[in-house]
């Protein structure tokens, strides 16, 4: 079992044998996780290597990009609206925001947009690093 760094309630041993199994299922992997309830820090764990070579261990403090971390909060909040009535999966977008219907995409329905089918994801011209 990978090498787990970092402190844990004991609540949240689970939380630490995943990471474990994450990491011991992938190639060339570290990872971290940290998690706070009422704004007490209950887990900040990490593990594993930031280099092929593994000879870089991953620290307390390793930074990485972080990605889609937003969507499962923005699905979340989508489903409430949707239960409440609020939000239609199948309207196009534009009856929420009429300035998204520019540039030929009036007929993306808000339901393309939760699950990455609206085709609006690609850059079309080159980017340099300094441009992102």
């Amino acid at each position: 079992m990978a090498e787990i760094h970092g402190t844990f309630d004991p609540r949240f041993a689970g939380v630490r044998d995943a990471l474990a199994a994450t990491i011991d299922q992938e190639i060339d992997v570290g990872a971290s996780a940290a998690m706070t309830i009422g704004g007490e820090l209950v887990v900040d764990i990490w593990g594993g290597h930031t280099d092929e070579a593994r000879t870089k261990p991953w620290q307390q403090d390793t930074i990485i990009n972080v990605w889609s971390t937003t969507k499962t909060m923005a699905a979340l909040c989508a489903l409430v609206l949707a239960d409440r009535g609020e939000l239609d999966f199948d309207a196009p977008v534009a009856r929420y925001w009429p300035d998204f219907k520019a540039a030929g995409k009036e007929g993306v329905e808000v339901r393309h947009l939760l699950s990455h089918n609206a085709g609006l994801s690609v850059w079309q011209d080159h980017m340099a690093p300094e441009d992102l």
